[in-house]
């Protein structure tokens, strides 16, 4: 359905306590939106995400009831993505005592800019600073990263394809696939993400583990991230900031994103 722009204020939802479905609301109006006003959309629906995050801590449940809906929104990228897009960790979805030595490893990721997409290819890998080195040396004492564009790593090279997710089988996803022999055996490999598009120029993303056995593996979701093309990202961040005084920083997500 369309939505003209001078219902957009109306619609948007509390920052710091809102409920899932009325941010759900507000996504699916910021879909309806013309293609004149995309970047409209495409700032709110980043903001959305972000706030998310943010929320992400104090209000766990909330916040990845709401991320997973936002999720469930999207589809896999109307225009095949190409270069480099810079990414964001959103928030973990593991808490539980038992999952806190995966989460601590994960911090290990936190010098992750984004990822590099070949779309003819179907491929890309993941960016890193090069703080990172000393880190993938210790976690992957094999693996060397390769250099990247302005002074980054890349690494963890993926293919690409769509398919139904694995979580959600009922939705359609760009798969970002690290299960070859080029990427470290220690826990890469068993990494699957899953992106979608929610509005043009802001994805979102599922970053689910493999566990069990290799014929009847067992996808848990661990975390989400976000992407956005570069020249997006130098935005400030200021406003989306204010919207949010007093609320929780972002947590990392665990694994690659």
């Amino acid at each position: 359905m369309a939505t003209r722009k001078t219902d957009i204020p109306t619609l948007e939802p509390d920052p710091l306590e809102p409920r899932p479905e009325e941010v759900e609301r507000f996504v699916q109006a910021l879909q309806g939106l013309r293609k004149s006003e995309h970047e409209l959309a495409r700032r709110a629906a980043w903001s959305q995400i972000r706030l998310a995050g943010m929320r992400a801590r104090s209000r766990p449940d909330e916040a990845l009831a709401t991320l997973n809906l936002i999720f469930r929104l999207g589809r896999p990228p109307a225009t095949p993505l190409s270069g480099p897009y810079d990414g964001i960790l959103v928030a973990p979805s593991l808490w539980g005592l038992a999952d806190r030595a995966l989460v601590a490893l994960s911090s290990a990721w936190m010098p992750w800019l984004g990822k590099r997409f070949d779309a003819e290819a179907e491929r890309g890998d993941n960016l890193l600073m090069r703080s990172a080195r000393p880190m993938a040396r210790v976690l992957w004492p094999g693996y060397r990263p390769e250099e990247g564009p302005d002074g980054s790593l890349a690494a963890f090279r993926f293919r690409s394809y769509t398919s139904p997710g694995k979580v959600d089988p009922d939705r359609e996803t760009l798969k970002i696939d690290y299960d070859s022999g080029e990427n470290p055996g220690f826990l890469i490999r068993d990494i699957l993400d899953e992106l979608v598009e929610v509005v043009p120029g802001a994805y979102l993303g599922k970053v689910l583990l493999r566990r069990g056995s290799a014929d009847a593996p067992r996808w848990q979701l661990i975390g989400y991230f976000a992407l956005q093309p570069p020249e997006t990202a130098r935005e400030p961040a200021e406003a989306e900031a204010g919207e949010v005084e007093g609320a929780a920083a972002p947590a990392p997500a665990p694994a690659t994103g």
